[in-house]
């Protein structure tokens, strides 16, 4: 009879991304174990691979935005909140600029590699489809701005770029930053 197991798969997707956190794409399997406090063998017998693991975070991670956007907009004071509050919170966790760097070399690599980088593009496209439709409940009264799914597709945009443009070039909290950046679009959006 197997043993239970002792630790789940989100305790181990959660060790995995905080080690490309602190380290990015050079991650090790034996660093994730150390993390997570179990053998290496555990991580790759549960996993596989680098690899495994890495589909395994793409995919946890996508289910988890899509949580936080319908989260965090449900307890918005306004459908222009919810989308602002919703794409903000997507991008809250990259830290600082060097975790953010991290992050954003982990998508590099994963870019590279064909399996992940359609799941990636899933990523997105489930984000994109979220912010969609709460374009479509802020498109209210004095609405300006593009469809809803273009709307969506330059808001998403903007954020990863700003995202890439903070972890090269720093300066201040890069949540200010988003939400400036987010902002001067919204608002251009409304007469």
């Amino acid at each position: 009879m197997a043993r239970p197991r002792s630790i789940t798969d989100d305790r181990l997707i959660e060790a995995a991304q905080r080690v490309v956190a602190k380290v990015g794409p050079g991650f090790t399997l034996a660093k994730v174990a150390e993390e997570a406090g179990v053998a290496v063998g555990s991580v790759a017998t549960r996993f596989g691979s680098k690899h495994g693991l890495l589909e395994a975070m793409s995919r946890a991670g996508t289910e988890r935005a899509v949580e936080l956007v319908r989260g965090v907009s449900a307890d918005a004071e306004s459908p222009c909140a919810a989308l602002r509050t919703a794409l903000l919170a997507v991008y809250s966790g990259l830290g600082d600029p060097e975790t953010a760097a991290n992050h954003l070399g982990q998508l590099g690599a994963d870019i590279a590699d064909p399996l992940l980088r359609e799941l990636v593009g899933e990523h997105y496209a489930a984000l994109e489809r979220e912010l969609t439709e709460l374009v479509r409940d802020a498109a209210g009264t004095g609405w300006c701005g593009p469809s809803p799914r273009h709307a969506a597709r330059v808001l998403l945009a903007t954020a990863n770029g700003s995202a890439i443009d903070w972890s090269i070039r720093p300066g201040g909290e890069f949540a200010i930053r988003l939400a400036e950046d987010v902002d001067s679009i919204l608002r251009s959006w409304y007469r």
